[in-house]
């Protein structure tokens, strides 16, 4: 029993160097990505739109309207302000490289970054130049149509309705179900419209719970279920191996016993 305590022991605290190593590594790189992004020069560009909130809103044009789109085969004009055109970030966006968790690259220049926030900060020193600030492409504008702060989580959700600015974003909303997918163009659109109205526009009103997009959307991975399904792959062998640590310390212990009880017992008279 000693032993397999001693070799739990062990194997605890293997598991705590290596994850403390791993912590160390990622600190280590985010710090080395930080300072490299602080050896470019820093130019300070006037952008009155955010490219956070435009990549939320595009999150949600992808996840809660376009499988709907897709699966109707409608083509979305480039008058409509959901179309990707209109989007003042999308090309920059879509020169973004994911290589890993902790490893963005550059489409343009090619360089790596630690976190895609380094990577946003490049474009606008580096990459100014490509964005087309002349035209009124922000889609963070439509945020408001689109409930932004719902999938962003903002603490605005958490203050009370204001009539007038849900009137606002109910007009909004419908002008882009207008333009976008006029009725007068087909069935396609006109299913389109009504699903528009009904995915995004009925929820801005302050009277019942707010619940948008009712129509659901894209398949998302649920997060919870495969951090549990990783972690219990990596605990199993764990499992496993302190079982047959367990078996094998019993199996020796029941052997011993039997000497034991063997040398132990009288030999009978003759």
């Amino acid at each position: 029993m000693e032993r397999r305590a001693k070799a739990i022991t062990s194997i605890l605290f293997l598991e705590f160097l290596l994850l403390h190593n791993a912590v160390s590594q990622q600190t280590f790189e985010e710090s080395a990505a930080a300072s490299t992004l602080k050896q470019e020069p820093h130019h300070t560009h006037e952008v009155h739109c955010s490219r956070e909130r435009s990549r939320a809103a595009w999150q949600i044009i992808e996840d809660y309207l376009m499988p709907f789109v897709e699966e109707e085969g409608y083509q979305i004009s480039t008058k409509c302000r959901l179309h990707p055109d209109n989007d003042l970030f999308r090309d920059q966006e879509q020169h973004k490289i994911h290589l890993d968790v902790n490893e963005w690259r550059c489409g343009y220049c090619k360089k790596s970054f630690r976190a895609e926030t380094f990577l946003d900060q490049h474009f606008d020193n580096r990459h100014y130049n490509l964005l087309n600030v002349n035209q009124t492409k922000c889609l963070a504008d439509l945020c408001g149509a689109l409930h932004c702060d719902f999938v962003m989580g903002s603490k605005l959700l958490k203050t009370k309705c204001n009539p007038a600015a849900a009137m606002r974003n109910r007009h909004l909303c419908e002008s882009l179900a207008d333009s976008c997918f006029p009725a007068s163009q087909g069935p396609s659109a006109s299913r389109l419209h009504e699903l528009f109205l009904h995915q995004f526009c009925d929820d801005h009103t302050c009277s019942g719970k707010r619940k948008p997009f009712p129509k659901g959307g894209k398949k998302q991975i649920n997060l919870l279920y495969m951090a549990t399904s990783i972690l219990i792959l990596m605990l199993l062998p764990l499992f496993y191996l302190l079982y047959y640590l367990y078996q094998r310390d019993m199996k020796t212990g029941t052997q011993v016993l039997r000497r034991v009880s063997q040398v132990g017992r009288k030999a009978k008279p003759s």
